[in-house]
């Protein structure tokens, strides 16, 4: 199969991984409605072509709070990165450094952070849930600033989890390995299986023997449900931010009041983001609410977004609409459950080539450039 775009790995990952892993990468709350039209609302703008202009030249890189990038695209915190191959954080840590664009490591990954620290050579960005257990979170911080990460992004919008129907059905809401359906849908993937028995790296490697408590896999669970921390207010940002005390990233923004309310946080940066739709279904996509956010704090704060993103294009018109910076989740996760560390750096080849040629064909060779006169009016 010849790779063309994210589609082509997306389906050459559902082949390879075990089914629910593949499912808690690639689905959404409830209906999924909002999941959907994470990615059909980008569908709906349109660009403006234009002709007879030099193409000659064009340059892609845009700095994002401050770091420069090949383009501005991060790899966004996804949880259990190292279930879709082995070793999973670490190999797209790499893909993204040599690439030139940041990686963020979730709180819940596999690899822990000093795994990821020791394999790579550039400051990575460190993303933390707000927990009932402040010591452990003040650990997190202590740990991150041990390791260099250059911003810190608080999730806001998982103060409690979002029901996945395709989790509860495939039993990842516990222990999977302790039930028959579990191994089933493992014992599917040989190829998978095989690779995993090269790592020793198969639980939440920042939880495991850092928590009070979480010792194994079982103890894990019982933990994390009880962890997520529902009395999350903006009193706990000002305590996260004083004892951080470098560059930090607001992601969960989804309304103009919030975003505000960020500003006056003291945050560097905002994440325009409804949790890929894993949380609120119903909610409003994200490229939806991305120009009015813009339009109330763009000259405050730098605004990013991410949800949806599936090609250059859909980079592109977030960039328009005012954003600063974007987030792939899910088209790095195609790449690296499809073929590893290559897959995540083909993710970022397909996403460079097509922003590049379409900011060509918008009449610019400098993606600094591109704003809302690139789209066509009454379509945004």
């Amino acid at each position: 199969m010849t790779i063309c775009t994210i589609e082509d790995l997306r389906i050459k990952a559902q082949k390879r991984v075990p089914r629910m892993f593949y499912d808690y990468a690639d689905s959404g709350s409830w209906t999924e409605s909002t999941y959907r039209e994470n990615s059909s609302d980008f569908q709906k703008i349109k660009l403006r072509q234009r002709i007879a202009v030099d193409m000659t030249d064009r340059s892609t890189a845009l700095p994002m709070i401050g770091q420069q990038t090949t383009m501005p695209v991060a790899l966004a915190p996804t949880g259990l990165t190292g279930m879709q191959h082995p070793d999973g954080e670490i190999k797209a840590a790499l893909a993204a450094e040599k690439f030139g664009v940041p990686f963020t490591l979730s709180t819940m990954s596999i690899c822990s952070i000093e795994d990821v620290a020791a394999n790579t050579t550039e400051p990575f960005w460190f993303q933390m849930y707000v927990m009932k257990d402040k010591v452990f979170a003040e650990n997190l911080i202590n740990r991150a600033k041990a390791a260099g990460c250059s911003a810190l992004v608080l999730t806001l919008d998982l103060q409690i989890i979002g029901q996945r129907h395709k989790d509860v059905r495939n039993g990842l809401s516990t222990n999977p390995l302790l039930t028959l359906k579990g191994w089933g849908q493992i014992l599917t993937r040989p190829a998978w299986c095989l690779s995993m028995l090269s790592t020793r790296r198969h639980s939440f490697g920042n939880i495991v023997g850092h928590a009070e408590g979480v010792s194994d896999v079982n103890s894990l669970f019982s933990w994390t449900a009880e962890q997520f921390d529902p009395a999350l207010n903006w009193s706990d940002v000002q305590w996260i931010k004083a004892r951080w005390g470098g560059k930090l990233i607001l992601k969960g923004i989804l309304d103009v009041e919030d975003a505000k309310l960020a500003v006056q946080a003291g945050a560097d940066a905002i994440i325009v983001s409804n949790h890929g739709g894993r949380q609120l279904d119903g909610a409003p996509s994200t490229i939806s609410q991305l120009g009015a956010i813009v339009d109330a704090v763009g000259d405050q704060i730098e605004v990013h977004m991410d949800g949806g993103i599936r090609s250059g294009q859909d980079v592109l018109k977030a960039i328009a609409l005012g954003a600063k910076g974007t987030y792939i989740g899910r088209p790095f996760l195609y790449g690296l459950g499809a073929m590893g560390e290559k897959g995540v750096t083909t993710a970022l080849e397909i996403i460079h080539k097509e922003l590049d040629l379409t900011m060509a064909f918008c009449g610019e060779r400098q993606l600094s450039n591109i704003n809302r006169s690139h789209l066509l009016p009454g379509t945004f």
